[in-house]
This record gives structure tokens, C-alpha cells and sequence, in this order.
């Protein structure tokens, strides 16, 4: 029997997805542990990649270097069919010398190391990367910021990482120079976009073809005409989106300032459940979001929506709650909110529920209730599957909460009372007491 030896190596660097930590620069756009998320969804990936790669090449191997875990922890988020190491001290120039010189003295003769931040990278590109190295002593993947996603070697070269200005845009000229100086010859695979800060976002959404899917989203209206505005402005930065406005009547200028907008108008019966599925019949997208008028969604909304939805396991989604007011008690009622959502998987309509259309439908729509119709059709969903809690809030008014704990007292009576069956009229007039 032959001996196929697995000469060919591609080695990861990834930081385990530690909240404030990773994608710093996505911070200010999506929170602590939306970027965290974020890093966490491009790892798996390009290790989704990579392992695509060792299933079409007999030669193949993949090593994980990390920052910011345990090996125990990485094999657990990973899986343990792969090799794993510390990436250690230093800069990425020492860590990408160590790298390749335990990769060769481990048996390695061609060896490619890669990023996580270049959502277009394939199996394909793996493959050409070796394919080149049969002719170039170096092979680079620029990536269109000035930096590149991939470097290959077919010897250790630790001359090509000596003083190179890392996380700048001169990375990948530096290296071109490097090379040359040191007469190596290089080949270069096609040029990627990479995923550093909020602009670059859509990238995601272009690698993953997820940015075809378009998003309504669904906006119930009664005399808005002070905060729709804010919403929608928001809600049009999200890319191939359309705001739908589902109007119950308002007599100030809710409507012609939608229209203004662009967004689809529509009216309907007063009552939030009315509304909604009136919106939702005359949307075009493939997703849908339903969002209160006083409620701000995040940046980057609508690549987080996608992201969530293309998860085979999940049936619909909803963001964390922030609310936008500085009184006592209100961290409190955030904490829990954000806990029952995530734990009990049970978020409320301030939250921005999605799901797809298809899902929609075979629910029925929202139950045409004057009341709880946001929790009767997150039970329903239970039901099918799971549901993705996006670790980035949405901002909703405070204007209910003025009386934090008398609003928050009233809110569990009334969901208790709907489920030992009180009316759903009288709970209508207990809610409108706040």
C-alpha cells in the first residue's frame, strides 16, 4: 500500500471570539459581542474552507494558531479533527516565522497561512496557492486594504517578515520589496476584500451570496410622526432593504413623512398584530423584521439578520434590548430581558423579531390578538426550532419606562394573566394604564 504524505500545510490565525477583544474596529458599530459574533461566524468559515480543501487533496493538513483561549477551548468551538497551538509572543511577523518554521521541521514542504477576514476565500484558492508554489518561492493573496490574506512558502523565510509595518496599508508592498531584495520570486492570487471596519460589512453579505435575500422591514404606525423618522433613517442604511409602514390611522403626519422616506405605506385596521401582517402582505422580501416605530435598529442590522437566518437550526431571530433612557432599575430590566431572550428563548416584540417569509406564512402571520401577539407567535416558533439571539441591542424609547418598576411589575401581571387565559380585552386596558 503507498504512503501519500501530507507535505501540504495551511495553518489558520484566528483569536478566540472574546467580547471587547476581537474586531476591535467593529466595536463602535456592533458592540462588545457583536463583533466577538462576528469573528466567531468568519472563523468557522474559513475553517469550513480549509476543511473543504483536505477533503479534495490527499496531501492536505490544517493547523489552528490562536490567541486568547485554551487548546481545550479552541477544540471544543472547533472540533478536535485539527492540529492547534498557541500563536505566543510578538508581533504577527514572529508569530508568522514560528509558524512556518515548526510547520517545516514538522514535514511540511509547502505551507500556506491564511487570515480569517476574507470571506471569499475558497477551497479553490488553497489549492491554486500550492499549485504556484511549484513555480514561485512565494505566493501572496492580496487583500484590497494593502495587507494580504494569504502567504505561502515552500521554505522558512524569515527574512519576509522582518520590519514590516503590520495592520497598515503598506503590508503587502513591504512584502513585495522584501522579496525582491532577498531575489525570491512570487506569484499572486486574485485580490480579496477583507472585514476590518462597519463600511466593510456588505463584504460579508457579497461572499455569502446572503446579500440577494432582501429584508422588508415591517414598521406598525399610530401618530409617529416624532420618532419615525430616526427609525427609518436607520433602517434605509442596511443594503437591499425596504421599509414597509403599516399605519393604523394616525392623524398627524406619520404617513406622508414614510412617503418621503420611500417606504411603502399601507393601511390597515388599528392593533399591532393587524398591522404587521398587513405590512407583511404587501412586502417583497424573502426576510422579514418587525420593528416598533420607536425602536432604533443597529448598524450593520441587515448583515447580522442574514448571518442569523443562514444557520440551518434557526427559525427566526431578534436582537438584545437596550433601552435609550438613564434611570434607575433600567440596567436591571435590560439584564434580565437580554437573559430571558437568550436562555429561555423567549424575546418580546421591542426586540426586532425576524424570520423568513416562508416561516411567516406557515404560521398564519401574527394571531389577531389586541394584545401578547408578539409572544403567541414567538411560542409558535418554539416550536419549530431555534431562535438566534444577535448579542448587538436595539435601541428602544423609553418613554414607557418613566415609572421603571411600576411598567415592569405590569408587564410580567399581564403576560401571567394571558397565560392563565384572561381576556385579551382586559388585558388591553391594563396595559394602557402605563
Amino acid at each position: 500500500m503507498t504512503h501519500i504524505s501530507r507535505d501540504r500545510r495551511t495553518i489558520v490565525f484566528t483569536r478566540y471570539p472574546q467580547p471587547g477583544r476581537t474586531k476591535t474596529r467593529l466595536i463602535p458599530a456592533l458592540g462588545d459581542r457583536g463583533a466577538a459574533w462576528l469573528q466567531r461566524r468568519m472563523t468557522e468559515r474559513t475553517i469550513e474552507t480549509v476543511r473543504q480543501w483536505i477533503a479534495s487533496d490527499e496531501r492536505a493538513s490544517a493547523e489552528v494558531r490562536f490567541v486568547g483561549a485554551a487548546g481545550w477551548q479552541m477544540r471544543q468551538w472547533l472540533g478536535r479533527n485539527l492540529s492547534y497551538c498557541d500563536q505566543g509572543d510578538g508581533d504577527l511577523g514572529d508569530r508568522l516565522v514560528r509558524a512556518f518554521a515548526a510547520a517545516f521541521a514538522g514535514g511540511a514542504q509547502q505551507v500556506t497561512a491564511v487570515g480569517i477576514d476574507c470571506p471569499g476565500l475558497s477551497a479553490s484558492l488553497l489549492q491554486q496557492a500550492f499549485s504556484a508554489l511549484a513555480e514561485a518561492d512565494v505566493v501572496l493573496g492580496p487583500a484590497n486594504d494593502g495587507g494580504y490574506y494569504l502567504v505561502a512558502l515552500r521554505q522558512p523565510e524569515p527574512a519576509l517578515f522582518a520590519g514590516i509595518d503590520w495592520g497598515t496599508e503598506r503590508v503587502f508592498q513591504q512584502t513585495i520589496d522584501l522579496a525582491r531584495s532577498l531575489d525570491r520570486s512570487v506569484a499572486l492570487l486574485p485580490a480579496l476584500d477583507d472585514i476590518d471596519r462597519a463600511v466593510d460589512l456588505p463584504v460579508w453579505d457579497r461572499a455569502t451570496g446572503d446579500f440577494q435575500k432582501r429584508i422588508s422591514i415591517v414598521i406598525p404606525t399610530l401618530n409617529e410622526a416624532k420618532t419615525l423618522p430616526e427609525t427609518l433613517t436607520r433602517v434605509l442604511q442596511g443594503r437591499n432593504v425596504e421599509a414597509v409602514v403599516a399605519d393604523g390611522g394616525s392623524q398627524d403626519d406619520t404617513v406622508s413623512i414614510a412617503k418621503s422616506f420611500g417606504a411603502t405605506t399601507v393601511e390597515s385596521t388599528p392593533g399591532r398584530a393587524s398591522q404587521m401582517n398587513a405590512g407583511a402582505n404587501v412586502a417583497t422580501g424573502e426576510i422579514l423584521l418587525f420593528l416598533h416605530a420607536d425602536t432604533q435598529l443597529p448598524v450593520g442590522f441587515d448583515v447580522l439578520v442574514r448571518q442569523a437566518l443562514s444557520e440551518s437550526q434557526i427559525v427566526a431571530g431578534a436582537f438584545e434590548l437596550q433601552i435609550g433612557a438613564s434611570l434607575p432599575g433600567l440596567p436591571t430590566v435590560e439584564r434580565v430581558a437580554n437573559w430571558r431572550s437568550r436562555v429561555l428563548q423567549f424575546p418580546y416584540g421591542d426586540q426586532g423579531i425576524f424570520l423568513t417569509r416562508a416561516c411567516f406564512c406557515h404560521l398564519g402571520g401574527f394571531p389577531e390578538l389586541p394584545i401578547m401577539e408578539d409572544f403567541e407567535l414567538v411560542r409558535q416558533l418554539q416550536r419549530r426550532g431555534k431562535l438566534s439571539i444577535v448579542p448587538v441591542p436595539v435601541t428602544t424609547s423609553g418613554r414607557r419606562w418613566q415609572n421603571v418598576w411600576r411598567t415592569t411589575l405590569l408587564n410580567q401581571v399581564i403576560v401571567l394573566a394571558y397565560l392563565l387565559n384572561v381576556p385579551p380585552d382586559r388585558l388591553v386596558r391594563w396595559y394602557r394604564q402605563q
